[in-house]
């Protein structure tokens, strides 16, 4: 099927638009704004204060988000001779991102901070500030395009040129207004090639690693930081298959995730893989490979990006896991805001918490959180 795209906001037309551009201090921001500066636009770097160490139970400065990062954003700004602001998001952050971190693994599920990062501050409180201010844009450093169909009026989602770096699993929750004020200056270009214009413009984060943990808990220890910011304890438990034998003991559910392997602590004649965690019995029910697969996910709160909505099953791709290629699949919806995604083969680590997200193609129909 063909379509009649034209890519949204042409660098090469700007008429002096107004964009906040979102400024980590890392070398993707530092790029974009540079993109952004010499296509003509009026550009405000903002750096995004996120929480402070006592909200997230930390000593001495994480791994992102921190003091540096917002001096090595201000020092980027001033190179390129844009203003540099920083906004006090921590109220946002604490209720709509930590909070839910800690409620969702509460519950037994897997949540993703990242995309509700995105999705309550990064994107749906900066975009309140962008209208208040009377800007016209919002700017990230994803590595997404954004495309307008001209058949069907929408604005669409599409992956990133790069296929190492596309970011559009994280975005699937951008709505049409949303989108429509939007611009992801790196979704044509490369990681390397981000790096080298860095290089080229003296930036001081041009070899900036990124970051790999969750910036609030930059050592990884997701149970000791919900213990320590819910006054929560973690009682042990059986390990039971899928038949309910028990096979051992468990140190608390929330030591362990949908799918994993390593560290379950039981011997067996097969690697055993986490299926599930049953909150209610305070079991830990694991299998065999074979034994965990899952056929289908049920999502909720679906986001309809390319469509409106689907009328009928149809044959897609979908991923339930970032550093995971798209899985063939039949999409049917169930509802206003949920979906029935039926992979053609049984799929490992279908992780309530995480989201689903559905292509065609290059192009993002939709996304939601599996149930």
């Amino acid at each position: 099927m063909t379509h009649d795209y034209h890519y949204h906001e042409s660098m090469k037309e700007t008429g002096n638009k107004r964009v906040l551009m979102a400024m980590s201090g890392g070398v993707d921001s530092s790029v974009s704004a540079l993109v952004l500066r010499d296509a003509g636009y009026d550009v405000e770097g903002v750096t995004l204060k996120l929480f402070d160490n006592d909200d997230a139970c930390i000593e001495g400065e994480s791994t992102c988000c921190s003091l540096k990062d917002a001096e090595d954003a201000r020092q980027v700004c001033l190179e390129l001779g844009i203003p540099h602001f920083v906004y006090n998001f921590t109220r946002t952050f604490n209720a709509d991102v930590m909070d839910r971190f800690c409620d969702g693994y509460l519950r037994g599920e897997t949540p993703n901070p990242c995309i509700d990062c995105n999705r309550y501050v990064k994107f749906a409180a900066l975009q309140q500030r962008r209208r208040e201010l009377g800007y016209d844009y919002v700017a990230t450093g994803h590595y997404a395009r954004i495309a307008f169909n001209e058949t069907t009026g929408r604005y669409e989602l599409k992956r990133g040129l790069d296929g190492n770096k596309d970011q559009s699993y994280v975005l699937f929750h951008l709505d049409q207004e949303t989108l429509a004020h939007m611009l992801f200056p790196l979704g044509e270009l490369t990681k390397p090639r981000v790096r080298e214009l860095a290089s080229a413009h003296g930036f001081i984060n041009a070899g900036k690693a990124e970051s790999q943990d969750i910036c609030f808990v930059p050592d990884g220890d997701y149970a000791a930081f919900i213990g320590r910011r819910t006054g929560s304890t973690f009682d042990p438990g059986a390990i039971v298959n899928r038949d309910g034998e028990v096979l051992g003991r468990h140190n608390g559910l929330i030591h362990y995730t949908i799918g994993q392997r390593k560290g379950i602590g039981v011997a067996y004649s097969e690697p055993l893989y986490v299926f599930a965690k049953d909150m209610e019995r305070n079991e830990l029910v694991v299998d065999t490979d074979a034994n965990t697969r899952c056929a289908s996910v049920t999502v909720r709160d679906v986001n309809f990006i390319a469509r409106e909505s689907l009328e009928r099953p149809e044959r897609f791709v979908a991923k339930i896991l970032y550093r995971q290629d798209a899985r063939p699949c039949t999409v049917e919806q169930t509802g206003d805001r949920s979906i029935r995604v039926i992979f053609d083969e049984p799929q490992r680590a279908c992780a309530p918490g995480q989201a689903a997200v559905v292509y065609d193609g290059d192009t993002v129909i939709c996304g939601g959180t599996i149930a």
